[in-house]
């Protein structure tokens, strides 16, 4: 990663999220057709974003734990087991859900021209980069927590 990349900056700096934001402007950046990224407790509330013009970052974070939770439900149903992602597709765009270990989601929001298989690429990885930035714990298969 080249010294001017803004995660390798962000990684210097001594604000602890700035490398959070680091990851969400890069993947709204690398992406054509992000309009913006959210990460968002399982409880619906806003934890960091990066938007600009658009819906409101609050709504967004509550829309992401409601599709989690019908989604969750949907796995448990179908014994299918835990929540990884889901996707709305809707006439002018989409909304990308994504887990982020156990108790966090990564919402992205984007327009109708967006490559949802690119944004997969793309955002798996970021997940679990998020999940270390953010120190949340994963579970295990076996139920155990690391």
């Amino acid at each position: 990663m080249p010294a001017s990349h803004p995660l390798e900056k962000a990684l210097q700096s001594s604000d602890p999220y700035q490398a959070v934001r680091a990851e969400l402007a890069a993947l709204r950046h690398q992406v054509t057709g992000v309009r913006g990224c959210v990460i968002a407790g399982v409880d619906g509330l806003l934890i960091l974003h990066d938007t600009e013009n658009g819906p409101e970052p609050h709504d967004i974070a509550a829309l992401a734990a409601g599709a989690h939770g019908i989604s969750r439900t949907c796995g448990a149903a179908l014994n299918q087991g835990t929540f990884q992602e889901v996707t709305i597709r809707n006439q002018g765009g989409y909304l990308a859900v994504y887990a982020v270990g156990e108790l966090a989601l990564l919402a992205v929001i984007g327009d109708s021209g967006l490559n949802i298989a690119r944004l997969h690429l793309e955002a798996r990885p970021v997940t679990s980069r998020l999940a270390g930035l953010l120190r949340i714990q994963t579970v295990e298969p076996s139920g155990y927590f690391g």
